[in-house]
């Protein structure tokens, strides 16, 4: 293989691992690395994948990009067989790529647009992503990611449109919408469409597209036109994964959040009345500096309340240069026992989520002859192997953990 790439956090960083794998396709003995700097565990795993790649491939031609590169070049230039460092607007360029090109890491908070990358290749073939949306204008307090993905700014929609054609008729059932913050959409394009009138417009382009699915979208956020898709539209899935953080409105206050509780009950509510048995997931940071006992129980009884099946829990995370780190810490075991209890929560609400689904029909998109995701992108196991990258009709029969087991219709 000449190029190799290792990727490290969300969704978008896996959609433009792709897009470098495709610009550096005529380089040889190369291994990109794709960083995160979400949380220093995210980086501490990159530091630890390049050391062994050294030791494994000596003669490997090592280039590290990501958001940690952008935000700090200088901790990653120095590392055992690194010879180039990119930053999260140069890795996309194909000039970045050529032969004689050497580390480049510009500035991205003068970046003003995003260019559309067709990507028609994933290294799995049932699910694609289409970035829509990249940066973000936002200053939550505990968030490093604006130093490494610079403001705002949105690919115009007959580019989306036209990429979403395009994996359609190469075989694709569904397709994710990805960005840093994708309900932001619109802001800098002519007439500021929002992303709901987005989605419909995209819809509307590809009739033949089965499924399209939402990543992680802020809840203070949704506009009008993407509630009338989750109550009305069949194609776009029931998953509503929110960027929620926390159940406690003065840690989301000291966040700089812009939602309170009862605004994220508010919509959860709207959501499962818009669209009955939608599945919801939540991001939470567990130990968010100055995060009492008392803070912490609001916001296990929040996810308990509200029983958001999907926990994505993360311990809290020091990000130097942002607000959070400099506020009164809590001790590290503390955080990562109360990430533990709300992940154990996430469990028993999802096990008990999937429960309600025995004996109904879901829609299941394989992606082995054996295993796939429903529409609520539960994790399914078939009793029978069925072919691979295929919507197919299954009856739920049982649960194991939080895994649906599903026998094909």
């Amino acid at each position: 293989m000449s190029v190799e790439v290792l990727t490290f956090g969300c969704r978008l960083n896996a959609y433009e691992s792709q897009v470098m794998s495709d610009l550096a396709a005529g380089s040889t003995n190369t291994v990109i690395v794709n960083t995160c700097a979400v949380t220093a565990e995210a980086e501490r795993q990159a530091r630890q994948a390049i050391r062994k790649l050294a030791r494994e491939r000596p003669d490997a031609n090592i280039v590290v990009t990501g958001c940690a590169v952008q935000i700090n070049p200088a901790a990653w230039r120095n590392l055992p067989n690194v010879t180039r460092l990119l930053g999260n607007s140069d890795k996309l360029k194909p000039e970045s790529w050529t032969p004689d090109a050497g580390s480049l890491v510009t500035d991205i908070q003068a970046a003003r647009e995003t260019s559309p990358h067709l990507v028609t290749e994933f290294s799995y073939r049932a699910r694609a992503f289409v970035q829509v949306q990249q940066g973000c204008n936002h200053r939550c307090t505990f968030c490093i990611i604006p130093f490494g993905r610079g403001p705002n700014r949105s690919v115009p929609i007959g580019a989306i449109a036209e990429q979403a054609r395009t994996l359609t008729l190469q075989g694709y059932q569904e397709i994710v919408l990805t960005g840093v913050d994708i309900a932001s959409f619109g802001e800098n394009l002519p007439g500021e469409p929002t992303l709901g009138q987005m989605i419909r417009r995209v819809l509307a382009a590809v009739p033949e597209l089965p499924r399209l699915r939402l990543s992680s979208i802020d809840p203070a956020a949704i506009d009008d036109d993407l509630w009338r898709l989750i109550a009305e539209e069949p194609r776009l899935m029931p998953h509503l994964h929110l960027s929620l953080q926390a159940g406690s409105d003065i840690i989301l206050k000291r966040m700089r959040r812009r939602h309170l509780t009862s605004d994220a009950f508010a919509v959860i509510e709207k959501a499962r009345r818009l669209r009955p048995g939608i599945a919801i997931g939540a991001d939470l940071i567990a130990g968010f500096p100055t995060e009492t006992e008392t803070a912490f129980n609001e916001t296990l009884r929040f996810v308990q309340d509200a029983a958001v099946p999907y926990l994505h829990v993360f311990p809290y995370s020091e990000r130097p240069g942002t607000p959070a780190a400099r506020m009164p810490q809590v001790p590290k075991p503390v955080r990562k026992e109360r990430a533990a209890i709300l992940r154990a929560a996430g469990d028993a609400q999802a096990y008990a989520y999937l429960r309600s689904m025995i004996g109904t029909t879901i829609s299941l998109l394989t992606e082995t002859e054996v295993t796939g995701h429903s529409e609520h992108f539960a994790v399914t196991s078939l009793t029978a192997p069925v072919p691979s990258n295929r919507l197919v009709s299954a009856v739920v029969r049982d649960v194991r953990d939080t895994t649906l087991l599903a026998e094909a219709a």
